[in-house]
């Protein structure tokens, strides 16, 4: 059982699969006419904010991400989606998107950027490559109410809690020289949509 097919079974997480039939005849062509497309959308509560802010620790989106920010909601930051092949109903495949995340400690000086982000469906985190290296890092785990849906070719994915990784808290303790991050540490939430290249 994949690690986020079990998160749900185990949490009792309300699963939604919401599945519409999609029909057309075969084509010979197999090359994609339109590129995989949709966005990742991660809204930071005001909560993490505060508390990061408080260890002198701040958060900030790279192009081609889209943050926005709302004095009661908390910011949120769009990543784009830009390739991937996966199947969020059927628990398998990977997403990836576009942009990046900067974390800095102003009280150390120290910082770490994330490129690469990447979504394994089977493994139920996000991933994302920081610099100096080509080696991902489990960063994000969606959790808590998860809701997945199909509808055409778009797939979604919508959690209510969206944590820190038990080997990305390491990580980021770890280049920031703090021990502000914790394994299940809540952010925020994540809805997530996703239609693959057709």
């Amino acid at each position: 059982m994949s690690r986020i097919s079990a998160r749900l079974a185990s949490t009792g997480a309300a699963v939604v699969l919401a599945l519409t039939a999609v029909s057309g005849a075969a084509v010979a062509d197999t090359t994609p006419a339109t590129p995989a497309a949709g966005q990742a959308v991660i809204t930071t509560d005001v909560n993490f904010l505060t508390s990061a802010a408080l260890q002198g620790i701040v958060v900030i989106p790279l192009q081609p991400a889209n943050p926005t920010f709302d004095p009661n909601a908390g910011l949120t930051v769009t990543l784009p989606v830009n390739g991937g092949e996966a199947n969020i109903p059927g628990f398998y495949g990977d997403v990836q998107f576009g942009g990046g995340l900067l974390f800095l400690n102003l009280a150390t000086g120290r910082s770490v950027t994330f490129k690469q982000f990447d979504f394994s469906v089977a493994n139920g985190y996000f991933t994302a490559v920081p610099n100096g290296s080509t080696t991902p890092v489990p960063l994000l785990d969606p959790a808590g109410d998860n809701v997945i849906n199909r509808t055409g070719l778009t797939q979604s994915l919508a959690s209510s809690s969206f944590q820190v990784d038990a080997e990305g808290a390491n990580f980021l303790d770890t280049k920031l020289g703090t021990k502000f991050f914790t394994a299940g540490q809540q952010i925020g939430s994540l809805a997530l949509s996703y239609t693959p290249a057709h």
